[in-house]
């Protein structure tokens, strides 16, 4: 996104349009550039997590240079317009980017249905190591390099992990191979957990309804301090976060939750739960029970 911008040949754009609930990485980047003398718009979420195709479209004026629309947001799991935009940008010649870390293995996704110029996935939520991703670049676009160097043609420095490359390669074919029946085992176990839990614990809450991949579950807990259950089920061996997974040493409520109106003590409250392929009844049955033991016991006076 930086060098995408910074290598934009006409110099009279000057907006950037993403919205407020992106991964930490996608609103550095927004924020760098915003220091950088750019004008950033960032469209909020309605309060059931997703953000108005409309609203984005009206901010994609003739000044913007950049827009970027996570596919599926990773804390809520709800599904983003990221395909709509993308073909607006196409059509206004607007360089459009999304993270779609959350999607690939998760929904039907390509290059096809998300006419992107810059696309990003990483290997670890496919199911693969940690450390190594995919920036895709549609020919002919123009990006400035941020560490200079002439591997990957110039546009970044440093020898490239071949090992890590090929792992990436296998997890991604073997996520989107079996995405289907993937899909469906993981979205009907996410289904059971919400439902026993809201059973269980009156009050308890689902943040973000629309539509969303069954591999996250984001449920807010009226009255508990998130970061105490959060310590309580790892002393049981169940992880979980109170927000992305990789601020989750930080103690500031979550800005995606904040963004769907949800108050800092409801916000401080929640625990998102991730399910995946080799997530069994079993362990969905023993979240359960451990939320039931430990939610009352975490409720604050």
């Amino acid at each position: 996104m930086l060098g995408a911008f910074r290598a934009r040949r006409d110099k009279t754009k000057r907006r950037v349009v993403t919205t407020a609930i992106e991964h930490p990485c996608v609103l550095g980047a927004v924020n760098a550039l915003e220091a950088e003398g750019a004008e950033v718009i960032r469209v909020a979420p309605a309060p059931d997590g997703a953000v108005p195709l409309q609203a984005l479209l009206d901010v994609l004026d003739p000044s913007t240079a950049l827009c970027s629309v996570q596919w599926v947001n990773n804390e809520t799991g709800v599904i983003q317009p990221a395909p709509a935009v993308a073909r607006a940008c196409m059509e206004r010649k607007i360089v459009f980017h999304s993270d779609a870390v959350q999607a690939f293995g998760r929904i039907p996704a390509s290059l096809r249905e998300v006419p992107a110029d810059l696309l990003s996935l990483s290997a670890h939520k496919l199911g693969g190591p940690a450390g190594v991703g995919v920036l895709f670049g549609r020919r002919g676009l123009d990006v400035a390099a941020l560490t200079p160097g002439h591997q990957e043609n110039g546009r970044r420095g440093g020898t490239q992990s071949v090992a890590l490359a090929e792992a990436m390669a296998m997890a991604l074919e073997h996520a989107t191979g079996t995405q289907e029946g993937a899909a469906a085992h993981v979205t009907g176990l996410r289904d059971r957990f919400e439902r026993e839990v809201l059973a269980a614990l009156p009050g308890t809450t689902v943040n973000g309804t629309a539509a969303r991949v069954g591999a996250t579950s984001n449920l807010q807990f009226p009255g508990v301090d998130g970061e105490a259950l959060l310590i309580a089920l790892d002393l049981e061996g169940i992880c979980v976060s109170t927000g992305a997974a990789c601020a989750s040493g930080s103690l500031s409520p979550s800005h995606v939750l904040t963004a769907m109106g949800r108050t800092a003590e409801q916000a401080s409250g929640s625990l998102r739960f991730s399910l995946g392929p080799s997530t069994s009844d079993p362990e969905v049955s023993a979240v359960v029970g451990a939320l039931r033991r430990l939610v009352p016991r975490n409720r604050v006076p």
